[in-house]
């Protein structure tokens, strides 16, 4: 299974990007999709998750401002994000697993980052 992200860069306070995942590879049916965040000497942290049947799930950080959708036609992911804040820099992962995990840690399959710079 690959992910592979797209869509970071430099961004301006209140402005918005758009990531994307691409992901192939998959066996076994379709698997439960989520965006991680990892700032310079922090945790890595869920930021928003989507289950098999659309339902989804947002850290209250980000509750309001970034929306995660997916276009299973195109094996896409995206996270759409406004109004963003210097805070919300970091390097963002999408990753996926054979069943929902929200935004708790240990999904099976995990992209290379890219990175969102916000000043």
């Amino acid at each position: 299974v690959q992910l592979v992200e797209s869509g970071g860069g430099s961004v301006q306070t209140g402005g918005s990007a758009r990531l994307s995942c691409t992901t192939s590879g998959y066996t076994g049916g379709r698997h439960c999709m989520a965006w991680f965040r990892q700032a310079p000497g922090k945790e890595r942290e869920g930021v928003a998750a989507i289950d098999t049947d659309g339902s989804t799930s947002y850290a209250d950080s980000v509750k309001g401002r970034f929306t995660i959708s997916q276009d299973n036609t195109k094996n896409t992911l995206y996270l759409q994000m406004d109004s963003l804040k210097p805070e919300d820099s970091a390097m963002y992962y999408c990753a996926a697993h054979p069943w929902f995990r929200g935004l708790n840690p240990g999904y099976q399959f995990w992209g290379q980052g890219t990175q969102v710079t916000v000043s």
